[in-house]
């Protein structure tokens, strides 16, 4: 399966868990803990409280200054969803802890980019140029993904989300590949072509992806983050009350408004 395939398996596979759930109105008096890491997570999730509470939906949004801990919250119902990682980082964590929490909708991604000091457009790109990308597993394959989307390599489609170099069939521009620490990616620039950045590195230094970059993961990505609830919970009114707020125009505007496609939304 190729990465987009994968993609959209993942959201389609979101849009089957709501499948089940009613339209009904949540409990009277009812307020929903949700939990969420500080800063877009948390702001969003704060205009997301404001739709639903003109729906007859009422939020409680929990910020936790150290977001390691809000899959345990979740699990020990100190609050009763979460809004801060994306989709493989919390399988991970499920299966790790053996959690018995799923997801219910994709929210935001925070996409990975391109960013050059030497390149204006992708099209600049030399054969045989040196690239630079995350030199842990994880942001290794998120990178490979991206410049096979971008049509610079391919690699196994049985790799999936755990692509590694050894995993590459094709290299149309023979690209050099540097493997860097996350936070010397930045200072890269100065010697490669592009480097390839999360958000949050990208952020720290300043960059932005839709002001910045030469290109940028899609809002389809397989790493799109999630909403979560207890399975116990999982076919629960307030549920698809709380994905439709989040789901809502007023919320996509605020998010478009705000980060001006820095955060993308793939619904």
């Amino acid at each position: 399966m190729t990465p987009r395939g994968i993609a959209l398996a993942a959201l389609l596979g979101a849009a089957a868990l709501l499948q089940p759930m009613q339209a009904a109105a949540a409990a009277p008096g009812q307020v929903i803990k949700v939990g969420v890491s500080a800063g877009a997570h948390a702001e969003i999730m704060d205009q997301v409280r404001r739709v639903a509470a003109a729906r007859g939906l009422a939020l409680d949004v929990v910020v936790f200054d150290r977001p390691a801990l809000i899959d345990a919250a979740l699990a020990a119902s100190r609050i009763d969803a979460a809004s801060f990682e994306d989709a493989p980082s919390f399988e991970a964590q499920r299966k790790q802890h053996r959690y018995a929490l799923t997801s219910v909708a994709t929210t935001v991604t925070f996409p990975i980019a391109l960013y050059s000091r030497k390149l204006t457009k992708l099209g600049q790109l030399q054969r045989g140029a040196t690239i630079a990308i995350p030199d842990d597993r994880e942001g290794t394959a998120r990178a490979l993904i991206l410049l096979q989307n971008f049509t610079l390599l391919t690699f196994e489609d049985s790799a999936g989300l755990h692509a590694k170099l050894a995993d590459i069939t094709s290299n149309r521009l023979n690209l050099k590949i540097r493997q860097v620490p996350r936070a010397r990616l930045f200072d890269s620039l100065n010697s490669v072509a592009f480097a390839v950045i999360d958000s949050d590195d990208a952020a720290r230094a300043g960059l932005y992806p839709a002001r910045d970059s030469l290109g940028l993961e899609d809002a389809r990505s397989p790493y799109a983050n999630v909403l979560t609830v207890r399975d116990s919970d999982r076919g629960e009114a307030w549920v698809a009350q709380l994905v439709a707020a989040y789901h809502s125009d007023d919320v996509a505007h605020f998010i478009l408004t705000r980060y001006q496609d820095s955060v993308r939304r793939p619904w």
